[in-house]
């Protein structure tokens, strides 16, 4: 079997809720939808490998101007070669970012290629550690009044998650008062035995972090991710010293590189590689022993069904985000795929890969001509 092309395909879906929290600016009035790149790794024998980038449309142009080529001819049991040659190739202007990302959704769709050659779905392929996972439900966004944010919080108990996670650092941290007084709502709204995760997006300083999560404890919050810009580490690190909740980070990390630093330093108590920018299924595989050799859980960030399998297949997991985002779009962009039931979760057994088709009417109505103007994107 080999490669024979890489194709692209952009998708706007313009029902989407656009979303903000603490380092998002506010959102124009009326503003929504999103943007997902659909990417399909062909074969001379039929076959394709599926992937999906939550990402901006420059993504696609990335892909399809400088990194295919390394692909084609090659076969898609080459993941560790082709992400090599990947890796080498953004050197100079990607080692971060946009490239990162690109590289991050072609090594997925490898990963999917692979199974569906071999005939087995993507966990059993990388080796199950469960039948079934953990997961939360995740949103809480700081452009949500107190109502609706209530609102959604209940509604994923109701849908028997048993555990929440909502945004606090509002206007980039500027707003304390409001933070605690939402955190108290969702509190009073869910009662005593719903586990409560809440995520700053780098959105305080270290001292006012310190400060803010002593506030948290008072509400028994789970763990307290990103307190501040991803890239102070020494700032994480003094935070999980200073605090009893657990500081959960990295979804922007790159590589198993930058999560070196990352633990080897204390910065994180909870480690959250995202599987669309650490690497692909390749590196995130990688960061997840990283993070099991200092004894730390995993906890990734968004892309829930991209992360299904690999979660599977991860001894040191701790749970796993399924975005109320996501979620609302999942119909849209595939013909079917698993949902969670009761806090809990398993990937299709009987479909190899990743078990995901695209919607043929996403494809079909929702795409975005290569010439015409792409909408712009905000990212979980």
């Amino acid at each position: 079997m080999k490669i024979t092309d890489v194709t692209t395909t952009l998708i706007f879906n313009p029902e989407a809720d656009a979303i903000q929290d603490a380092t998002i600016p506010p959102l124009k009035p009326g503003t929504r939808g999103r943007t997902t790149v659909f990417i399909h790794i062909h074969t001379d024998e039929g076959t394709q490998g599926f992937s999906y980038l939550n990402s901006p449309a420059a993504i696609r142009s990335l892909i399809d101007d400088n990194l295919k080529d390394i692909l084609i001819g090659k076969t898609p049991f080459e993941t560790e070669r082709i992400w090599t040659e990947l890796f080498w190739r953004v050197r100079g202007y990607g080692r971060k970012g946009f490239a990162f990302q690109a590289i991050s959704g072609l090594d997925v769709a490898l990963w999917d290629l692979k199974g569906k050659a071999l005939g087995v779905p993507l966990y059993k392929l990388l080796g199950q550690a469960h039948e079934t996972v953990p997961c939360y439900g995740s949103g809480g966004w700081t452009n949500y009044t107190v109502d609706e944010l209530v609102a959604e919080q209940t509604g994923y108990v109701d849908m028997g998650f048993p555990r929440i996670k909502m945004k606090v650092g509002k206007d980039f941290g500027m707003d304390e008062r409001a933070d605690i007084e939402r955190l108290e709502a969702v509190r009073k709204a869910v009662g005593d035995d719903v586990e409560i995760f809440v995520d700053a997006n780098n959105g305080y300083y270290a001292k006012q972090a310190i400060r803010m999560s002593r506030k948290f404890e008072d509400y028994d919050v789970g763990w307290f991710e990103e307190p501040v810009l991803a890239d102070d580490i020494q700032g994480l690190a003094e935070i999980s010293k200073a605090t009893n909740i657990p500081v959960a980070t990295g979804e922007h990390e790159y590589t198993k590189y930058g999560f070196k630093e990352l633990i080897s330093q204390g910065g994180a108590d909870i480690v959250q590689p995202d599987i669309g920018r650490v690497g692909g299924v390749t590196e995130w595989m990688k960061v997840t022993h990283l993070a099991d050799s200092y004894n730390l859980p995993i906890a990734p960030h968004a892309y829930s069904l991209l992360h299904l399998h690999c979660t599977m297949a991860t001894p040191n997991l701790k749970v796993v985000e399924v975005l109320g985002g996501e979620m609302k779009s999942w119909p849209v962009l595939f013909t079917e795929v698993p949902w969670p039931k009761n806090g809990q979760w398993k990937a299709f057994e009987d479909r190899p890969g990743l078990g995901l088709e695209p919607n043929p009417d996403a494809m079909k109505n929702l795409s975005v001509d290569s010439d015409g103007p792409a909408p712009a994107q905000r990212g979980f």
